[in-house]
């Protein structure tokens, strides 16, 4: 085989296995292309010295078609023999010297010829000791039996029935450029191998063995919510389209509270109002509402009325106590001179401000509560006087807010639609259920086809996270919950037995729950937290609990469970909303976030299911103890006829994990509680003889959280206060 020359005179490059320069290597006369601009200085004097002047290596290097600080390789098509493929090599096109040349994906090597696949391989046998004869001219190039390499044992390890095919995958370079292993086994590829090491899962908090026999119903014909299976299916353009509009949405929103109240937007009150308004909304968007009644969300006007005329915040110093009541009266008198407001109101509000400054004038020896005390004497003196004021003002920006994202939704509905026109796909007709069919509980099935497979789609792996990436846009994620996500693909996918669209899916899944939690540090991870992973053992131990209410694809502990988007989330296992979700039959948990109307909805939901079935069914509910003033969830629970035991758990005795855990450190997978817990067991008849909550039982419940998480490591000098206390029930007598 002829090797290309330079001068007259034939030319090697070789570098050292393992150091800092490329990966280029000549092999038998042939001749590899080696990263000459990231190597050492050293590496450049040596090749003068060996090779000649730097003029005769800057003509050569000119000729060579270049694998490192070019583009990827143009590929061309070509009919390489099945051999050369398998081992990485590719027929790609030089535009430099317009003529074809041969890259091997795995090496990084490019020749001028067609490669011959019994050379030795410049890993496993860096002199050539073992390599092949090169054929006379014009003999097919032959791999004789004694030359041709053992599997690996990764290669031998790894079935190709467990690993995806036609999945791109890269890897982020290390430190030190390590070169994969070849030659490959056949039928097994690079980006299959480094898929493999991308779903193995180093830490494990789920148990997706455990089986359900959950009997399930249909919805009845007055439920007002769109069924889940209505939904289009994911597309990472609408994805994409969608998150920038949301976040468009909450630039929209901040804007609008800064400029008409003068504050920032309450702290996670956008995320409380996409809830409370998915609970009335029965428009086809997943997460933005576009058909609600009414306009204005109580959750948005209440949390705004709060913080006006200023955001009170916790007070821990004199000081910060007396500028705060400073603050308040002066933002009290400026708002109520800005806006309309009748004489009388005006007059008692600018009379109680007066009166709060002539007091911090001569009061110089007020303590820290004399002021608190102040202020919420002019709380109650003036508040209600200027919430009438800002009433209309805090209406409108409700309203403003909701006729926006109807705008948004009708945007995203059309692109999805001419998405499917132009796959040839028909939106589906709606379908009405029998009543009274009666199955088992499996993912949601969406009733229109999947979008073609989409390109441009990629997983890259960064240190301990995986980044998966569409037009520019990341979404990262812990490599143990991205191998979670795979398992529960492959267990509840079934339009995909090849895993094809596998990753496009992950990146519209990732995208939506990170436009959903918002966009500052920490934000929308307490709407997620989940319970640890022992108390969801022990629930599962002692009163047979198999599926989860309120939970998502990263955070679920059992494979079933529903979460709020059926389209993204029914691939991997999700039942679709609590709320459209109907059984007959099982042990439940459920962890609601933390929004009132969606804890008062969901109580709703489940004394009629409770009613209606005469199945064993039961519901083990954890809601914050909020008494001041008391959640209508709360009161309506603990007088249900259907409440057969409450437990209390004690604020920063129990812990939560994170609703960031799928991407969060290690040490920030826990958080403890700031308020009281309050678990109720709502079980009708036959559910209660089940799975009866016995003082034996609670207590094991109880011992759970003390082995959960950091709690055992946190609590243990602190052993004098009680973590748990039982408050009254309904059904304290239990028959053994």
């Amino acid at each position: 085989m002829r090797t290309r020359q330079g001068r007259g005179r034939n030319t090697r490059w070789r570098t050292r296995r393992g150091g800092r320069g490329g990966g280029g290597i000549t092999v038998n006369g042939q001749e590899s292309v080696t990263e000459i601009a990231s190597a050492p200085v050293w590496s450049h004097k040596m090749a003068r010295d060996n090779h000649g002047s730097p003029q005769e290596d800057a003509a050569l290097i000119s000729l060579s078609p270049s694998t490192s600080s070019s583009p990827q390789p143009q590929r061309v098509f070509s009919d390489l023999p099945d051999e050369l493929l398998q081992a990485g090599w590719e027929k790609c096109w030089s535009k430099r010297e317009n003529r074809p040349y041969y890259f091997n994906r795995f090496t990084n090597q490019s020749l001028w010829e067609m490669p011959v696949l019994g050379q030795h391989d410049v890993i496993s046998d860096p002199l050539g000791l073992n390599a092949a004869p090169v054929p006379a001219e014009g003999g097919m190039p032959t791999t004789p039996k004694e030359t041709k390499p053992a599997k690996r044992r990764l290669s031998e390890e790894l079935t190709t029935t467990d690993v995806p095919k036609k999945l791109k995958i890269e890897s982020t370079p290390p430190t030190t450029p390590a070169v994969p292993c070849s030659p490959v086994v056949p039928g097994v590829s690079l980006e299959e191998k480094q898929f493999a090491n991308l779903i193995k899962a180093t830490d494990v908090y789920w148990d997706l063995d455990i089986q359900s026999n959950v009997v399930v119903k249909p919805p009845s014909a007055s439920h007002l919510l769109p069924p889940p299976s209505q939904s289009l299916p994911p597309h990472p353009e609408v994805e994409l389209l969608r998150s920038q509009l949301i976040l468009k949405l909450r630039q929209h929103y901040r804007e609008l509270c800064q400029q008409r109240e003068g504050i920032d937007p309450p702290r996670e009150s956008f995320n409380r109002w996409l809830l409370e308004r998915k609970v009335i909304d029965r428009g086809p968007d997943p997460l933005l509402p576009s058909d609600c009644d009414p306009a204005v969300s109580p959750s948005m006007f209440r949390e705004i009325m709060n913080d006006v005329p200023i955001r009170l915040s916790r007070i821990k110093h004199r000081e910060e106590a007396k500028r705060l009541l400073f603050k308040y009266a002066e933002a009290a008198k400026r708002l109520i001179e800005s806006r309309r407001a009748s004489p009388d109101i005006r007059k008692v509000v600018k009379w109680n401000v007066e009166d709060t400054f002539s007091w911090l004038r001569r009061d110089h020896l007020a303590t820290k509560e004399d002021y608190m005390d102040r202020l919420e004497h002019l709380r109650r003196q003036c508040g209600p006087h200027m919430a009438a004021v800002a009433r209309d003002s805090v209406e409108g920006i409700c309203s403003k807010i909701y006729h926006f994202s109807q705008d948004y939704v009708k945007r995203i509905r059309e692109k999805h639609l001419a998405l499917l026109r132009d796959a040839n796909i028909p939106e589906s007709a709606p379908v009405a259920p029998s009543p009274d069919k009666r199955v088992f509980c499996h993912p949601v099935r969406l009733t229109t086809p999947a979008l073609p497979v989409q390109g441009g789609v990629d997983a890259q792996q960064e240190g301990i996270l995986v980044s998966v990436r569409y037009k520019g846009e990341s979404v990262r994620i812990n490599q143990s919950y991205f191998s979670k996500l795979f398992q529960l693909y492959r267990l509840s996918c079934t339009d995909d037995p090849g895993s094809e669209k596998f990753l496009p899916r992950v990146w519209c899944l990732l995208r939506r729950y990170q436009v959903m939690f918002g966009t500052a540090q920490y934000e929308g991870s307490g709407l997620q937290g989940a319970l640890p992973v022992h108390v969801f053992q022990a629930l599962h131990r002692i009163f047979g609990v198999t599926s989860e209410c309120f939970a998502s694809p990263l955070n679920c502990y059992f494979k079933q469970y529903c979460s709020a988007f059926p389209d993204t989330d029914g691939y991997f296992g999700s039942r679709g909303p609590c709320l459209s979700f109907f059984p007959v039959s099982g042990s439940f948990e459920a962890n609601p976030p933390f929004s009132e109307e969606l804890m008062d909805a969901m109580v709703t939901h489940f004394e009629n299911l409770l009613e209606s079935s005469d199945q064993p069914l039961s519901f083990i509910v954890f809601i914050p103890e909020w008494r001041d003033p008391p959640t209508p969830a709360l009161t309506r629970m603990e007088e249900s006829r259907f409440k057969r035991h409450q437990l209390i758990l004690s604020a920063y005795q129990h812990e939560y994990r994170s609703g960031s855990q799928h991407m969060c450190k290690r040490d920030e997978l826990y958080y403890k509680a700031v308020h009281n817990t309050a678990v109720l067991f709502l079980q009708n008849e036959a559910g209660f003889q089940k799975w009866t909550p016995t003082p034996e039982r609670v207590q094991e419940l109880c011992t759970a959280y003390k082995h959960s998480g950091r709690f055992s490591n946190s609590s243990s000098g602190s052993s004098e206060k009680e973590p748990t206390r039982e408050e009254g029930t309904s059904k304290d007598s239990v028959n053994n």
